[in-house]
């Protein structure tokens, strides 16, 4: 082969080495494949129960691959850490952020709610995208940290309230847009929660800590206490160091339409009532670490662009409902029985089960004018919240439109933790009196304080076990 001969020969054969290279990496693997790099490396933190679920279902979009589990429960986690031999396990995630923050694009997040705060920023102060279960925080000062962190670290965020992915938010903002029920007079909302026990005495009795469970990192942010028996995996949400009550679980799945369709924001007063425990027929029980076993709370809301004054937002818990509307009919439910949303408007009302699903206009029997489709559906609806995530999670900050980004779920959260912030103020017990019960709670929300009524200011913002204080500057 001359020398011109070889030179071409290197030249083509350069060519198509090159055009090899350039093949899409899902032809080369064959039909459904995805190379690791184009798939979203997940870290999930709490990966027991809910944990668990949310690990499944962000696996199912199968754009991500589920990289590390963390869970402070090996028990707990044991579903989890089969299902992905490949995961490397550890129980504390400041070790996982640490040690593999380089191999990670995404965090998931489903701990107690006393947690989520510590974990949500540690993961975002390293540029990581994060999903966080429902409420998003356990305290007021910590939903507006992370509301404000999610904008300054720019990193994609939804939270756990899977309803926001559904149909039917969607289809009651278009009729509310087509002004089936005209102006907005009021809301209510409300849940037979909670299932787990409230108002009762901290327990005396310590139990004996399962060998499967760092206790000491379970607290993590909660003062230290003796481990007491069925704490986990389910009844510290009705413990204030831990949980945060009904409203605190249920809240964001039903009053979520409500909020978004109309743009509200930040509360500007709060009042609440709850209910009493009796530990014997003359003398009132007090529990001050314990959740009531119901509450009502009457939130008022400023004017916004989709409302002509400021607004009332009715919650009531532990199986109190607001009255039957009168075109209801007498065998029609409720909601779903149980839990349900109502908005009043000032030509008619929309009536929702929980997470806003079958929504329906009433009366019911009444013809009402068709009304286009107007708002693009999640696929999948609210089975599709998680998938969701991920694919925005692809996309970048900024390029695709999120059901419940912090942008939205933080102030809905804030609010829902002033309701609790009542619930705590009134069943406040100062010189053998409850001086809070009486009270409208006036709320500067630029300051992040209760004008009228100091003692509520406590509940703001909790002081932090040492070593695990959260700290943020706005």
């Amino acid at each position: 082969m001359n020398n011109e001969s070889r030179r071409d020969f290197i030249k083509k054969a350069a060519i198509a080495a090159a055009g090899v290279t350039i093949v899409p990496r899902h032809v080369l693997g064959g039909p459904g494949f995805r190379a690791p790099s184009d798939m979203l490396q997940v870290a999930s933190i709490g990966v027991g129960g809910m944990g668990g679920s949310d690990v499944n279902k962000i696996f199912q979009s199968n754009k991500a691959n589920i990289a590390y589990l963390c869970d402070v429960d090996k028990a707990r986690a044991k579903n989890s850490v089969e299902k992905f031999p490949k995961a490397k396990f550890y129980t504390d995630f400041r070790e996982m952020l640490d040690k593999e923050a380089q191999h990670i694009d995404a965090v998931s997040i489903s701990t107690p709610d006393h947690n989520h705060a510590i974990q949500t920023l540690a993961a975002m102060e390293l540029g990581k995208h994060v999903y966080v279960q429902k409420p998003l925080a356990h305290d007021v000062w910590e939903a507006r940290a992370l509301t404000h962190a999610a904008k300054k670290y720019k990193v994609v965020t939804q939270m756990g309230n899977q309803g926001a992915s559904g149909d039917g938010v969607r289809q009651m903002r278009e009729w509310i847009d087509a002004g089936l029920i005209g102006d907005l007079v009021e809301v209510y909302a409300w849940t037979d929660r909670p299932v787990w026990p409230q108002g009762i005495a901290w327990p005396a009795q310590k139990a004996t800590i399962p060998s499967t469970l760092d206790w000491d990192k379970w607290l993590g942010t909660a003062p230290y206490t003796e481990y007491f028996d069925k704490l986990v995996p389910f009844n510290w949400r009705g413990w204030w160091p831990y949980g945060t009550g009904a409203l605190g679980d249920m809240g964001c799945h039903n009053l979520e339409a409500p909020f978004s369709i109309y743009g509200l924001q930040y509360v500007k007063d709060v009042q609440a009532s709850v209910g009493s425990v009796y530990v014997d027929e003359f003398k009132r029980g007090y529990f001050p670490e314990s959740c009531p076993p119901s509450s009502s709370v009457t939130m008022t809301f400023p004017k916004t662009a989709k409302t002509k004054g400021d607004v009332k937002v009715h919650w009531m818990d532990g199986g109190i409902q607001p009255p039957r509307p009168d075109e209801l009919g007498a065998n029609e439910k409720f909601g779903d029985g149980g839990n349900g949303i109502l908005i009043i408007g000032s030509k008619g009302k929309v009536l929702a089960d929980t997470y806003a699903a079958n929504p329906r206009l009433l009366p019911t029997t009444k013809q009402y004018k068709k009304v286009a489709e107007k708002y693009q559906r999640v696929p999948g609806g609210a089975n599709g919240h998680w998938a969701q995530w991920v694919e925005g999670c692809l996309a970048g900050y900024g390029n695709m439109e999120m059901s419940s980004p912090f942008e939205i779920a933080g102030p809905l959260t804030e609010a829902l933790l002033m309701a609790n912030l009542a619930i705590r103020g009134a069943d406040l017990k100062i010189d053998n009196k409850y001086p809070g019960r009486s009270l409208k709670l006036l709320w500067d929300n630029d300051n992040m304080r209760v004008t009228n009524f100091d003692e509520a200011n406590q509940f703001v913002k909790r002081t932090y076990r040492p070593g695990w204080e959260v700290n943020y500057t706005f």
